[in-house]
């Protein structure tokens, strides 16, 4: 492995349930652990569920209950389960090697949270009995994924939230945090997507989080904003290979040439057209409110005010759509509206900080789409990031343009 630091000292390591999906990948990684504990680090390991066993679970009680998604607190306390099979037997693994491991649950190291379950944020974390027993053994291992409200109900943080997890704990005992997975690191495009991609040996806290907050399945954007605010020294890498990874820094080396865009990110959406409001900046709030209530979380939004009336478009990222008329209605009483719903789109962004001091980036990125007969659907931008919807059949098309066009493969 390639960790941020060498020499001994407190190090929080997270597996992804790739990492650990078999008994074999469990023993795999108590050698990687014990290694390290051996040398003298001492090693809070943060887990997932094995493999798929968080979609099992869903599955499973989609099998008992039709409504079991309804049922968010009874879904919290299944789910938890799939990080505490893992926890305990990679302890267990790390006593067969000589090492004095103990497997502890959220409640055990008192990750608080609040209550909103299957989404729920970290409040606090009371480390108390964390730092004794890591100073008396060596190795704690610690569920990811999940937390307990101050009534002791367990909630879980959202999916990919065993990142989250670990760099708050890592930001709680002020030590480097290390996310291990199948990847061998952060790329300038999902390779899945982009075989070629470039593998990034430095991405910046703010373009990882545009990363991640855009659809690249690489850290939990909750997880990279605590890393960001708490300075916590990030490093991503594979779980099954010494090939270097990623660090994730404030800012690049002064030595390292910046680029113009550093990554490519593809996520599916829906696209919702709602028609026939009054110019009213009042009833707009109202409308975004009660989506936002409703737990639909929206993202690309444009207002357009023609001959007294108004059309709002916007992206659904996440949410039950089967609320979206009765919020629209709850939001509405007495307006003419129509609306209308495209969900055969996706969102492609460019991001990159040296967007910032770099002149015609956006000439190159429409230039690159409209080459490849791309139709754009709506755009917005930031300071560092192009963003726009395309039908979702040009989707890969759009990303391997922008790849091309910003040098983001490899030769």
């Amino acid at each position: 492995m390639s960790p941020v630091q060498t020499a001994p000292g407190t190090v929080v390591l997270k597996y992804g349930g790739s990492s650990v999906a078999d008994a074999d990948k469990v023993r795999g990684v108590a050698s990687i652990v014990a290694r390290r504990c051996k040398a003298g680090e001492k090693l809070v390991v943060v887990v997932s569920a094995m493999g798929k066993t968080t979609n099992h679970l869903i599955e499973l009680a989609g099998s008992i209950s039709p409504q079991s998604g309804h049922y968010k607190r009874e879904m919290d306390m299944l789910l938890a389960t799939g990080e505490q099979v893992s926890a305990s037997l990679l302890a267990m693994a790390l006593k067969d090697l000589g090492v004095d491991a103990l497997s502890m649950n959220a409640f055990q190291i008192g990750m608080l949270t609040t209550a909103a379950h299957s989404s729920a944020r970290i409040r606090d974390i009371q480390s108390d009995r964390l730092r004794t027993e890591l100073d008396a053994r060596g190795v704690v291992v610690v569920t990811g994924f999940q937390g307990v409200t101050d009534e002791g109900d367990l909630t879980t943080l959202g999916r990919g939230g065993s990142d989250t997890s670990a760099i708050a704990l890592a930001a709680a005992l002020g030590c480097p945090c290390e996310i291990y997975s199948d990847v061998a690191g952060v790329y300038a495009c999902d390779p899945r997507i982009v075989p070629s991609a470039k593998k990034l040996e430095y991405i910046t806290y703010e373009e990882m989080l545009e990363l991640a907050s855009s659809g690249a399945k690489v850290l939990h954007s909750r997880g990279v904003e605590i890393a960001d605010k708490q300075e916590v020294e990030l490093y991503c890498g594979s779980t099954f290979s010494d090939e270097r990874g990623t660090k994730i820094v404030k800012k690049l080396p002064e030595w390292l040439e910046q680029p113009v865009v550093t990554g490519v990110a593809l996520a599916e959406q829906i696209k919702v057209n709602l028609r026939g409001l009054p110019e009213d900046v009042t009833l707009y709030t109202r409308v975004f409110n009660e989506l936002a209530g409703r737990g639909i979380n929206l993202d690309m939004i444009s207002i357009v005010s023609e001959n007294g009336k108004a059309a709002i478009t916007f992206s659904v990222v996440s949410g039950d759509m089967e609320n979206l008329r009765p919020a629209l209605s709850a939001a509405l009483p007495g307006v003419d509206w129509t609306v209308s719903v495209d969900d055969s789109v996706s969102k492609v962004s460019a991001i990159g900080v040296g967007m910032q001091s770099a002149s015609g980036v956006a000439g190159r990125f429409f230039g690159a789409l409209a080459a490849r007969n791309i139709a754009v659907l709506g755009t917005t931008t930031s300071e560092i990031k192009i963003a726009v919807l395309v039908p979702r059949d040009q989707g890969h098309a759009a990303v391997d343009a922008l790849m091309t066009e910003f040098g983001l493969k490899d030769e």
